[in-house]
């Protein structure tokens, strides 16, 4: 819970945070503002944050908050983890207001790329190829 309360308050600092009470282990974050002034929803954001190096978080749901992100972190983050994980986002937040073409092209660094999501569900590729 305390990790949870500490990200939430200071991303409620550049991202809207649609519920401001306390929360338990997880909080929602929504970049529906992004995506209506710049283009930007909440993929590109969890996309971008492939490329720092963080788990993208879960996206989209709950369905009562537009652009939704939920983030849940553990227990066992450092404070230096979770400020790097809140400099980062603020990073990638000031990024789609200057630039939102860069969050459109990410990941940039990871070795597989945006992936086409439209033909990914009309075409998946199921197969296991060892590597």
């Amino acid at each position: 819970m305390l990790n949870a309360n500490y990200l939430r308050v200071k991303i409620s600092e550049f991202l809207e945070t649609p519920y401001v009470e306390v929360c338990r282990h997880e909080f929602v974050a929504s970049a529906q503002a992004l995506k209506r002034d710049h283009g930007v929803r909440a993929l590109d954001l969890a996309k971008s944050l492939l490329d720092y190096g963080y788990m993208a978080p879960t996206i989209y749901f709950p369905l009562i908050v537009p652009e939704c992100l939920m983030i849940e972190p553990t227990e066992t983050e450092s404070k230096e983890t979770l400020d790097g994980f809140i400099a980062a986002l603020r990073e990638i937040v000031e990024q789609a207001r200057s630039d939102p073409q860069a969050l459109l092209d990410a990941p940039v660094t990871t070795v597989v790329g945006r992936v086409d999501e439209t033909r990914a569900a009309r075409h998946p590729d199921l197969r296991w190829r060892p590597g």
